[in-house]
């Protein structure tokens, strides 16, 4: 993007790229407000790590003790990178598109499109469920790095029909759990800016890695943030394969964003009128004050004398007399003994609406509550109790919408519908994002739990790696496990309809309320010419950025009257922080170019995507003082250019 502050700072290279939020420089520039002292050169604290993101040529000597495997460092750098690909929309794959209502399927490298979603998406993803490769010793996803021969996505996938081939990850290689933990690391972190303060992230894991897993957690999002290791009744019945011990369980690791984030997870409220003493013997010995008129007496009226009312092992004192009229005590009160609350939760109660009675002498006060609020799950997510589903029923679904088991080990719809339930209570639209899509089962969880009055919307995103040629997902023409995600979601979307339509039998677990369709995207090379700009290493930073600007000029002057208008459109608005789901309707004051008025939920802006702007529309800008605009650098002058910067300040978006 162009700078456009009344005293610029150097354009750099980066400044003219399109690409996605340079995390890195962010958290530096951060960091140096903040604490200068830690960047006093080489010897400065956190110098060398800095180095160590930035420059793939710097080693630091030596590092403290810390959770730290083969690779952390470059999965770190990997991580806040920025991407200076595009998300293309695939009008032919999507489903009902005008009723997507926010819902998006990603074909691509999740780690590239984690990076594309930061500009818009960041701080607004209330959940994040993944099922990430359980590293078996089988393929998972392929190499992170580059430079050592690999194409980039872009280039591999389109090479190769859009799809890509993924690497094996061995047991019998030293870096086993290493390329693992790089692979999950730098995802994590990407994936941690998208999360609100208060949002939450599931991940599902097996027995291989789930240590490793919650300590790279604790790594990444502070062990404070840890809500809760569930485990998960896989199966009805274990494997005869199993070897010492029969195997039906695996793992679902909760943490929060943030401390905002620690509040009950939960899928039911409690019962009105339960009982809870508060008198229990072997507690610390505390003295609690009961206000005028908070406490519920079953006794006569009148007054009770102060006294020790212990008895047997129950200890109590009343410190005060009181005095019962209509049932209530007239006024304030204390009461000394072995109690389960401190004076804090008393008030809480009391606030709350629940109520505390006293039924007689010697006084044992209880705590009623009013119910209906929400009931803290279990961390046992078993069949008997949350009549969650497993492997079977997940397979049984497969077949039920395939006619054919096309993919293995995927993830019940129930139990990723009971999860996002359980965090979004009281926030029946949210968000959710599945960066490890699979066969899709988040969509359809997320479309299953919107019975509920709900409209949360999902992003998903998944790999074109391909199937392999003896799988029945190959045989049935699914090359892709990307085709079989968008696949499934249409066929769930089908089966709704016919429902709605009497053409099926409604099943009363299916009764939808929610958006009815999903728009398609994927993840290609940004359409810019100029990211295909190699600096020249002899020359200084501000030599190579003039040379840039020539070949902007050369480039992208016949670029711009060229271009896929509808492409690059989607490129610059999520570069420039808008949503999917926003809306673009024309700006009819704009006589000269083609001006659009873009919305979203968050922001505003004006768009203009001519070859070149008209001095009229620069002039419609002459004292505006709220618009944004965005348009081409390729079609302002420097005349033009000066006067929009003059007009709208940092508001001008050239790119």
């Amino acid at each position: 993007m162009a700078e456009t502050s009344d005293n610029p700072a150097p354009e750099t290279i980066a400044d003219l790229m399109p690409q996605t939020p340079d995390l890195l420089g962010e958290r530096l520039a951060t960091l140096r407000e903040l604490f200068p002292d830690l960047f006093d050169g080489e010897g400065g604290l956190l110098e060398k790590e800095l180095r160590a993101l930035a420059d793939p040529s710097y080693h630091p000597a030596a590092e403290r003790y810390e959770f730290s495997w083969t690779g952390k460092t470059r999965s770190k750098r990997e991580a806040f990178a920025p991407s200076r690909a595009a998300l293309v929309y695939d009008a032919k794959r999507s489903v009902n598109p005008d009723k997507a209502g926010g819902n998006v399927i990603i074909e691509g490298e999740n780690l590239e499109v984690l990076k594309q979603l930061t500009a818009a998406y960041r701080e607004r993803v209330k959940l994040i469920y993944i099922d990430p490769p359980y590293n078996t010793g089988k393929d998972f996803v392929y190499s992170d790095d580059y430079t050592e021969g690999r194409k980039p996505y872009w280039e591999q996938s389109g090479v190769t029909e859009r799809g890509v081939k993924v690497d094996t990850n061995s047991d019998s290689e030293g870096r086993f759990h290493s390329n693992w933990l790089s692979m999950m690391h730098a995802r994590l972190l990407a994936a941690r800016y998208l999360l609100r303060e208060d949002g939450v992230i599931f991940i599902s894991i097996g027995d291989q890695e789930v240590a490793n897993l919650r300590r790279l957690m604790d790594t990444v999002f502070g062990e404070e943030h840890f809500i809760t290791q569930f485990i998960w009744e896989k199966k009805k019945k274990p494997s005869f394969l199993d070897k010492s011990v029969g195997g039906v369980a695996e793992y679902v690791i909760c943490y929060g964003r943030s401390e905002k984030a620690l509040y009950p997870l939960s899928v039911a409220v409690t019962t009105a009128g339960k009982r809870t003493p508060l008198n229990n013997a072997g507690n610390s010995e505390r003295t609690l004050t009961f206000p005028a008129g908070r406490v519920q007496f079953m006794i006569e009226d009148g007054t009770v004398k102060a006294q020790d009312m212990s008895e047997g092992n129950i200890v109590t004192k009343l410190l005060d007399d009181v005095t019962v009229s209509e049932g209530r005590n007239v006024a304030s009160f204390r009461l000394k003994g072995e109690f389960r609350y401190s004076q804090d939760k008393l008030d809480e109660v009391l606030a709350s609406g629940d109520a505390i009675t006293i039924s007689k002498v010697p006084f044992r006060p209880n705590h009623i509550k009013a119910g209906g609020e929400p009931k803290k799950m279990k961390n046992l997510l078993s069949i008997s109790h949350y009549q969650v589903e497993t492997y079977e029923d997940a397979s049984a679904e497969i077949v039920s919408l395939f006619g054919d088991s096309v993919f293995d080990y995927a993830k019940p719809p129930g139990l990723i519908s009971l999860l996002i339930a359980a965090a979004t209570y009281e926030e029946p639209d949210a968000l959710i994002l599945d960066f490890f899509g699979g066969s899709g089962t988040t969509a359809q969880a997320v479309m299953d739990l919107n019975a509920d009055g709900g409209n949360r919307r999902f992003i998903l995103v998944q790999l074109p790696e391909f199937t392999k040629e003896d799988s029945a997902a190959y045989k049935a023409g699914y090359k892709k496990i990307s085709d079989i995600t968008i696949e499934r979601n249409k066929r769930v979307i089908d089966r709704y309809r016919k429902e709605a339509e009497g053409l099926l039998p409604t099943d009363p677990k299916r009764q939808y309320a929610g958006s009815l369709g999903f728009r398609v995207y994927t993840l290609e090379k940004s359409h810019f010419p100029r990211v295909d700009f190699a600096p020249d290493p002899e020359k200084t930073e501000a030599e190579n950025v003039e040379l840039l600007r020539a070949y902007i000029k050369e480039k992208e002057n016949t670029f711009a009257r060229a271009y896929d208008r509808e492409r690059i459109l989607d490129e610059v608005l999520l570069k420039n922080g808008f949503m999917f789901d926003r809306t673009i309707t024309p700006a009819s004051e704009f006589k000269k170019n083609k001006v659009e008025f873009v919305q979203d939920a968050h922001r505003t802006a004006l768009i203009c995507l001519d070859a070149s702007i008209a001095p009229e529309t620069v002039d419609e800008f002459d004292g505006d003082k709220d618009r944004t605009f965005i348009c081409l650098e390729a079609a302002l002058d420097t005349t033009k250019k000066w006067n929009l910067k003059h007009h709208l300040g940092d508001r001008l978006r050239a790119v």
